[in-house]
């Protein structure tokens, strides 16, 4: 298995996969109480898969684990996700604002990072990712304990669909 490389597809992947991941974990705390991180905590796995330009789909596992902060409102986690082909290690720190989301995230194996902005409520989540020139759009829908994202892009990778439940 390959690590990502430094390509705008690799950069992509690393921002899709983080996203992905602070959306599910912003809106099951927000579908549980007031905060968008209350009663969070803890490892999540799901699968999903990743839809390339060259019109390419491949599935992918990932792992989460979410650590929420003593106010609710702040939450580190990490996000490890793998095809068969390429795989990625994510770290973000996230804390809500109302209903205003902001945050910073690295991916530890190609030393890249970049930031997030978004929105909650409503049951669903929106996020924009951004990072070294590639940027995304990420929409979250929760239902009951089934978290399902979707990412868009207009680079290399074209979507992202993840669904993910509490281990």
């Amino acid at each position: 298995m390959k690590l990502f490389g430094s390509s705008p597809f690799a950069q992509a992947m690393k921002a899709a996969g983080v996203g992905a991941a602070l959306m599910m974990s912003v809106s099951a705390g927000h579908a549980q109480s007031g905060s968008p991180f209350a009663g969070f905590n803890g490892a999540w796995s799901g699968t999903g898969t990743v839809a390339l330009s060259d019109g390419t789909v491949e599935r992918i596992r990932c792992k989460a684990d979410y650590k929420v902060d003593g106010t609710g409102l702040g939450l580190r986690q990490t996000l490890r996700c793998a095809s068969d082909s390429y795989k990625f290690d994510l770290t973000s720190d996230v804390t809500s604002n109302g209903d205003r989301l902001s945050g910073n995230w690295s991916e530890a194996s190609r030393n890249i990072n970049g930031s997030l902005q978004g929105t909650a409520g409503g049951g669903q989540i929106q996020v924009f990712v951004e990072a070294n020139g590639f940027a995304a759009n990420l929409t979250l829908r929760t239902t009951g304990n089934k978290q399902t994202v979707q990412i868009n892009s207009k680079g290399e990778i074209r979507g992202v669909n993840i669904t993910m439940v509490r281990s």
